[in-house]
């Protein structure tokens, strides 16, 4: 008997093969194992295309610098919005983090950007980069005065 199937579904159903000996069966109480066929398309897996991407979740922050009194270290606290537990309403959370600053170049009030790096000691697990602040006033550009056009006011009088 022929079945004729237009449908993938009734094709891949026709290819499967089911083991009738039962003492070669992996599953218990002797049920018989199915084996699928494995399409061509997948057989030849690729490498991804891109092996030196890395998705980096939470490894950078953005902080403000709250204590620089000690010597390579200074304190970055990180504010963060979050909703409240009960009220559902976004509130500021703050947490202080120890940062590495090599060249003790930060001080009070200056905005970091903290980035991941290995253990430097017990609590210092950032390294502070330089960021200019949002807040901070642009450099003025010299725009020249002179652009030799002239003007329509002068040309219509």
């Amino acid at each position: 008997m022929m079945v004729l199937s237009s449908h993938p579904l009734q094709t891949s159903f026709a290819n499967l093969s089911i083991s009738k000996n039962k003492n070669l069966s992996p599953f218990l109480n002797g049920s018989s194992s199915i084996t699928l066929p494995t399409p061509s398309h997948r057989a030849a897996t690729a490498p991804p295309p891109f092996p030196f991407l890395r998705v980096e979740a939470m490894k950078k922050m953005l902080g403000r610098v709250v204590c620089s009194t000690s010597d390579k270290t200074v304190a970055v606290e990180v504010v963060r919005l979050a909703p409240h537990p009960k009220y559902k309403r976004r509130v500021r959370k703050k947490k202080k983090y120890q940062a590495h600053d090599p060249l003790n170049q930060f001080k009070v009030g200056d905005f970091v950007q903290l980035e991941k790096s290995r253990p430097i000691s017990k609590t210092k697990t950032f390294v502070a980069v330089a960021v200019v602040a949002r807040n901070a006033p642009k450099p003025k550009v010299d725009v020249p005065q002179e652009l030799d056009l002239p003007l329509e006011s002068a040309e219509q009088a």
